[in-house]
């Protein structure tokens, strides 16, 4: 039994906040942001929520795959920015859809959660659990960053992607056939964001400027470029193909200067991946599910072709993904 992705969504907030917003808030230049990130500018929610641009990438992947909301078995949401404790997003995404007979929770792996979600649909219908799955990352990475730092203010936004997968019938080449994912919590601390006070912790008293995201940089990059080509590799392996097998690489949209390392270390030309950081900047989970939709719909992946998804998130958290579209 297969599982292959038959429809994609999107969806985006309305304000856009470009590098020359940005220049009016903290120090820096659009040069600067554009020479290290390749961003130019991204969306920013005012009045959206996760669980709001969530169900509309929902609506949008159903309709992608001729499928509706009652037909739906499954919503996983990938998040870390959810606006509730309880209930969780993919639960209050399964109201606003309407699909009365889903399943529905989260996943937090920060930046890899849509890969986390995507294996966790994948065991779900290869078992027999469910025939079919939504899975969206969603973020509204805004309220958690610190906007007096330039380190990490420059480089997020906020959005949703998702995609609808259902099991294949036999004879039907496309779908899933190699994954791999893991964890390293040994490093996470060079980039975490603290929540609620939990009894117990010994980290310093909560205030304000904690509960905004940390990011040691330099750190996440070697990190990155160190730990996704080995991530890959496995997934390679499984599916029995070499890297220059692969006709697009959809990565995580972290740094374009990640993505140009990595297709360096895999020796793939870096024409192999497409990239939308200039325009949305870093939507942790939602990144790759974004890409992967505007790809779908400007008809840049074509039935047939072999395609890679990988990331990697706070944690540390990795993925990687084959398919045959």
């Amino acid at each position: 039994m297969g599982v292959a992705i038959r429809g994609t969504g999107g969806a985006l907030p309305e304000k856009i906040l470009t590098n020359f917003d940005l220049e009016k808030m903290v120090d820096t230049t659009d040069e600067w942001i554009r020479q290290r990130t390749g961003m130019k500018e991204r969306h920013i929610g005012e009045k959206e929520t996760v669980p709001y641009l969530a169900a509309n990438a929902c609506r949008r992947a159903l309709e992608n795959a001729g499928k509706t909301a009652e037909e739906v078995e499954l919503i996983i949401v990938a998040t870390c920015t959810t606006e509730m404790l309880l209930p969780c997003a993919a639960c209050r995404v399964q109201n606003m859809l309407g699909a009365k007979d889903a399943i529905a929770f989260d996943i937090n792996a920060a930046c890899g959660g849509f890969l986390f979600a995507l294996n966790t649909a994948h065991h779900y219908i290869a078992s027999g659990a469910c025939k079919n799955a939504l899975i969206v990352g969603a973020e509204v990475l805004s309220e958690i960053i610190d906007w007096t730092d330039r380190g990490t203010c420059v480089l997020f936004g906020d959005g949703a992607g998702a995609v609808f997968v259902e099991e294949t019938e036999d004879g039907d080449p496309s779908g899933i056939i190699g994954m791999s994912q893991g964890s390293s919590g040994m490093m996470g601390k060079i980039l975490y964001c603290r929540g609620r006070v939990v009894k117990g912790e010994t980290e310093p008293e909560i205030n304000s400027e904690n509960l905004l995201v940390h990011m040691q940089g330099s750190e996440v990059y070697k990190f990155a470029v160190r730990q996704v080509p080995v991530c890959i590799n496995k997934a390679l392996d499984m599916a029995k193909l070499e890297a220059n097998d692969i006709d697009i690489y959809v990565l995580h949209q972290a740094n374009k200067r990640i993505i140009e390392s990595i297709a360096k270390t895999l020796k793939v030309d870096i024409e192999k991946f497409p990239m939308n950081i200039e325009k949305v900047g870093n939507t942790s989970s939602a990144s790759i599910p974004l890409l992967l939709d505007e790809l779908n719909r400007s008809g840049q992946i074509v039935k047939g072709q072999k395609v890679m998804l990988s990331g990697f998130g706070a944690g540390m958290t990795f993925g990687a993904c084959a398919m045959v579209w």
